[in-house]
C-alpha cells in the first residue's frame, strides 16, 4: 500500500506549493528563443491567468530535456508532465499516429489536416487509453532532404550517411530497404553529427533546418516535399486530472489557439526561411518530373513495409480511406 501511495505521488510529477497549486513541468525541442517558443511562452501565461495562478508552466525548450523519446519516458515516470512532441514521440505512445507521416501519402496542407480531422477522435482516445491527454496539433511543416552533396534522385541519397531518429529500429530497418544508409542518432546530436560527419544528410522542416542552424553544414536542400512533420501539445493524465474541469476548458482552448498560432507561423514562413538559407549560402536542388517519379515508385513499393510494422495496419488503411474522400470531394488541395 505505502509503494502504491508512493509511485502515485511521483506519478503526478508536478511541484505543488500548496495543494491548490500546480506547476506543469512541460519540455519540447523547440529552439529556445524562437517565435514557436514565444508561442508557447504566451500559452504558458494564458494558462496562469484562466488559472487564477493555480496552474503555471515551467518550460524546457531546445531538447534540453532530452529526444522526444526522452521526454515521454519521463512523462510516464512523472518527472516532467507535457510537451509540445513530434510524430515521433507521439509514436511512442501509440504507432497510430504514424499514419499522418507516411512519406508523399498526402500532398497538401489542407488534405493532411482534412485527414487529421477524421482520424482525430481515434487517434485521441487511443493517445488517451495511454495514460496521455492531446490538447491540441501542430505541425513543424514539410519535410525536406538537406545534404552536404545535391540529392536530387533516390541515388543520389543512398550514397550519404542519412540521420535517423534513434531508437526506431523500424525506420531504420525501412531506410536499409530503401537502400539508404541510416546513421541512429538523438536530434539533439544531430548537429555534432553533421559537424564530425557523422552524417551528411538529414530531413527536416525548412524552419527548423534555419532555427537550428543545421543547415550551416548540410547547404543543399531538395525541392520535394517528403512528409508533413505533425505534432501534439500532450499531458500526462495524472497531472491533467489534478485541474479542476472548468479550468481544464480554459487550458485546452488556449493550447488549441496556441497550435493555431503555430501552424500559421510555419506555414506563411516556409518560403521565407528558404530564401533566408539561399542568402546564406543554401542551393535548392530541383526535382524534375522524372525523379519525382522516382520518389513516388520508391516509398509507395516501401508502403507494404509501412502498413503493420511502422503504422498498425488499420491505421493506415483508414487514413488512406480518408485521404481519398478528402480528394473526392476537394478535386484539388492547397498548400
Amino acid at each position: 500500500m505505502r509503494a502504491f501511495a508512493l509511485a502515485a505521488l511521483v506519478a503526478l510529477g508536478a511541484t505543488t506549493a500548496t495543494a491548490q497549486t500546480l506547476t506543469v513541468k512541460m519540455a519540447t525541442l523547440v529552439p529556445q528563443g524562437s517565435s514557436w517558443h514565444r508561442i508557447l511562452q504566451e500559452m504558458a501565461e494564458e494558462w496562469k491567468t484562466a488559472s487564477g495562478g493555480k496552474v503555471t508552466v515551467r518550460l524546457y525548450p531546445g531538447g534540453v530535456a532530452g529526444d522526444d523519446a526522452d521526454v515521454v519516458r519521463k512523462m510516464r515516470l512523472g518527472t516532467l508532465n507535457a510537451s509540445l512532441l513530434t510524430a515521433s514521440g507521439l509514436g511512442e505512445i501509440d504507432k497510430s499516429v504514424n499514419a499522418l507521416g507516411v512519406p508523399m501519402l498526402y500532398s497538401s496542407y489542407d488534405e493532411i489536416y482534412g485527414v487529421l480531422d477524421a482520424l482525430r477522435p481515434g487517434l485521441e482516445a487511443k493517445i488517451a487509453a495511454k495514460g496521455f491527454v492531446v490538447l491540441g496539433w501542430a505541425d513543424g511543416g514539410w519535410v525536406h532532404f538537406f545534404a552536404q552533396k545535391p540529392v536530387a534522385r533516390p541515388d543520389d541519397l543512398r550514397t550519404l550517411k542519412l540521420f535517423s531518429w534513434a531508437n526506431d529500429t523500424r525506420q531504420v530497418e525501412l531506410l536499409k530497404a530503401a537502400r539508404f544508409n541510416p546513421v541512429p542518432l538523438p536530434s539533439t546530436e544531430l548537429a555534432t553529427g553533421l559537424q564530425t560527419g557523422l552524417v551528411q544528410a538529414f530531413g527536416a522542416p525548412p524552419g527548423v533546418a534555419l532555427i537550428a542552424q543545421y543547415f550551416n553544414r548540410a547547404q543543399n536542400m531538395t525541392d520535394l516535399d517528403w512528409q508533413m512533420l505533425l505534432g501534439a501539445i500532450v499531458v500526462a493524465k495524472p497531472a491533467w486530472d489534478q485541474i479542476p474541469p472548468d479550468v481544464q476548458v480554459k487550458l485546452r482552448a488556449a493550447a488549441e489557439t496556441a497550435c493555431k498560432r503555430l501552424r500559421e507561423e510555419i506555414k506563411a514562413g516556409a518560403s521565407r526561411d528558404v530564401e533566408a538559407m539561399k542568402k546564406r549560402g543554401l542551393t535548392v536542388v530541383p526535382v524534375d518530373a522524372a525523379a519525382r517519379r522516382e520518389w513516388q515508385q520508391l516509398i509507395e513499393g516501401l508502403y507494404p513495409r509501412i502498413r503493420g510494422a511502422i503504422v498498425p495496419a488499420d491505421a493506415f488503411d483508414e487514413a488512406v480511406r480518408a485521404r481519398d474522400a478528402w480528394r473526392a470531394a476537394h478535386k484539388a488541395g492547397s498548400r
